[in-house]
């Protein structure tokens, strides 16, 4: 968009080529006087009908959308007896006509997963919006001469001249922090990523950006039910909602690994399904590393058509793949076996559900438990007795990586000499705060000026809609871990496939339900998902339901030690990285000659390094 000026066609085609992975089926672009609009389209919904740009009868207004509106039927329903007239049968077309008649407050009557933008040409107005979870990922920018730039992906944007492509210092610290950017920031100053459950209105002949929050989760407690009632009601609306996201008109199916959230959605589609589910999961030739026998037995369980690859736990070869797919700096090692599974999906489906957003709405994390804990000591003393006592003993235990866990206690001591956020912090951070003053120069920390990554869990407990101790971590992962972490893995690693993956443990109605229930439901003596599991157990064995936690989890100091050393090393000391000017060389050389030496466990931290080296290179920043 760009107040009436050309609109360079070549420049246009190379940003919607660049996500051309997104949707294979077809594409097209749409130019007129200051506006021009891209898209590539993978069809699930009306395969023959919902060629986009998408316009109303008399094209003012034009869309551009990803993602799928489960509601749409009745939406369309709702709309028609308002006097719309629909000309194809697809999803899209339902966010024209609700932009029509509601305007901005569209948004609130849309189901779904959805990144999109319109341009009203009466109105001279362009709208974007985000879904209320973050499930699909909206980037925009602003040039310096004003134009307005914006992409599923960081690519996109990324792939226009005079974008500047200066590195944000405050996105730096938080990816060090968390492993990812968290929203709004990308690793760009100059480029950001639309919150979830917020909106962008834009008029021409205006340079204002204005942002709106439409959702949030509410955390509103429900009136008195019995945990019995509560279970029933859980299925009925897990049920119902599984159910909503089974619309589509290509092959559809689901993950299963075996863990609790994953069985959950297949037994539910399998009561739902008159064919049998088709479900695939991958196994590991490491028995540490694999539950792939749990998945066998949900799949027998509910005869579902199960398809099993088994891979490598030593499949390292995707460092430079992860580094092109997330277009900035992310350090999940999990997105690894993330994108093998979608891969072997995408060989039977079009369409797969997952169980992610299950540990989020039912505190099944151990992180959730560990928190929980720490808050009840925290109950006891006045952060004024505390902050000495503890901090005393943080500083002064030993740190233990090599013990036992449960003599690992000064990351505890050091938590609890904190308040709540803080101590969630220092609980979550990838590396501490002391790791990252030894690992930043004193010119990068000079660049700080004092900021630290904390701030981005700060912003949120200020205005938290609880003060719920367990409700507000929940909270803080659902603005910060779920949308930055889990959901952009999945994107991005099922979209590198044209896969697209729907999330029905977040469906925001669900959401909103179960985040009013007591939290002593979520977590009850020690036990995370505690409601969630009783409500399942005449749907899955207790062998899935009570296991141990998993996980998606590779053997990252073994690769750093062995086959990923020499790259490793390569990446650390490479003279791109020297130039950033951002980290101390001193300690690189210190953690790599310590790691190496298995010494110290430094994986981490060198993983973290390792991709960020490879986002440099990839995107020449």
């Amino acid at each position: 968009m760009r107040g009436g000026r050309a609109i360079d066609r070549d420049v246009l085609g190379r940003m919607n080529d660049t996500q051309f992975h997104r949707g294979p089926t077809e594409g097209d672009l749409h130019i007129e006087p200051g506006l021009g609009f891209g898209h590539r389209r993978l069809s699930i919904i009306a395969p023959e009908n919902g060629l986009q740009p998408l316009f109303n009868e008399d094209r003012t207004v034009a869309l551009v959308f990803n993602g799928e509106i489960y509601n749409f039927r009745a939406l369309r329903a709702e709309l028609q007896e308002l006097g719309h007239e629909f000309r194809t049968p697809s999803d899209s077309e339902t966010i024209v006509h609700a932009w029509e008649q509601w305007g901005e407050d569209c948004v609130q009557h849309l189901r779904g997963m959805f990144g999109f933008v319109i341009w009203d040409r009466t109105r001279q107005t362009l709208f974007a919006a985000r879904d209320r979870i973050g499930i699909k990922p909206l980037h925009y920018a602003v040039l310096p001469d004003g134009m307005f730039l914006f992409g599923s992906e960081l690519k996109s944007i990324l792939s226009v001249p005079g974008l500047p492509r200066e590195i944000d210092p405050h996105a730096v610290e938080e990816y060090f922090a968390y492993g990812y950017v968290p929203e709004p920031r990308t690793i760009f100053k100059h480029a950001h990523k639309l919150l979830p459950g917020h909106t962008i209105t834009l008029k021409v002949g205006s340079t204002k950006v204005e942002q709106k929050k439409y959702w949030d989760v509410p955390f509103k407690p429900h009136d008195r039910m019995t945990e019995r009632d509560m279970e029933g009601e859980l299925i009925y609306r897990l049920r119902e909602a599984v159910e909503s996201h089974l619309e589509a008109d290509v092959p559809l199916g689901a993950f299963l690994s075996g863990g609790v959230d994953s069985s959950a959605i297949v037994a539910m589609m399998a009561g739902l399904s008159k064919e049998p589910v088709n479900s695939c999961s991958i196994a590991f030739d490491d028995p540490a590393f694999d539950e792939s026998t749990y998945a066998r037995q949900v799949a027998e369980r509910y005869k579902t058509n199960h398809q099993c690859e088994t891979v490598s736990k030593d499949d390292y070869g995707l460092v430079d793949t992860l580094a092109h797919l997330y277009d900035e700096p992310y350090a999940d090692s999990s997105a690894i076996p993330t994108y093998r599974v979608c891969e072997l999906a995408r060989k039977r489906v079009t369409v797969a559900l997952s169980g992610d957003g299950g540990d989020e709405n039912f505190a099944g994390y151990r992180r959730h438990r560990m928190a929980n804990n720490e808050n009840r000591v925290r109950s006891m003393l006045p952060l004024a007795l505390r902050k000495p006592v503890f901090g005393f003993l943080g500083a002064a235990y030993p740190k233990a990586d090599w013990a036992p866990r449960v003599f690992r206690a000064k990351t505890t001591f050091e938590a609890l000499a904190r308040d709540l956020t803080e101590g969630y912090f220092h609980g979550v951070s990838m590396l501490n705060d002391r790791v990252r003053a030894q690992l930043f120069s004193d010119g990068f920390k000079s660049r700080l000026q004092g900021y630290s990554a904390v701030q981005v869990m700060r912003n949120y407990t200020k205005d938290a809609p609880t003060d719920d101790p367990l409700s507000l971590i929940q909270y803080i992962d659902m603005k910060t871990y779920l949308p930055g972490d889990i959901l952009t893995k999945v994107d991005r690693a099922s979209m590198a496939h044209a896969l697209e993956v729907r999330v029905p443990l977040l469906d925001h109605q669900f959401v909103e339900w179960v985040s009013g229930l007591p939290s002593g439901c979520k977590l009850r003596n020690g036990e995370g998902k505690h409601i969630f599991k009783k409500a399942l157990e005449p749907w899955l064995g207790e062998d899935v339901l009570y296991r141990k936690k998993m996980g998606f989890s590779i053997p990252l100091a073994a690769w750093l030690r062995g086959p990923l050393a020499d790259s490793m090393k390569k990446a650390v000391f490479s003279p791109l990285l020297r130039d950033t000017g951002i980290f101390n060389e001193a300690f690189l050389k210190k953690m790599v000659d310590e790691h190496l030496a298995r010494l110290k466990d430094h994986s981490t931290a060198l993983w973290q390094v390792l991709m960020f080296e490879a986002f440099l290179r990839k995107n020449g920043a």
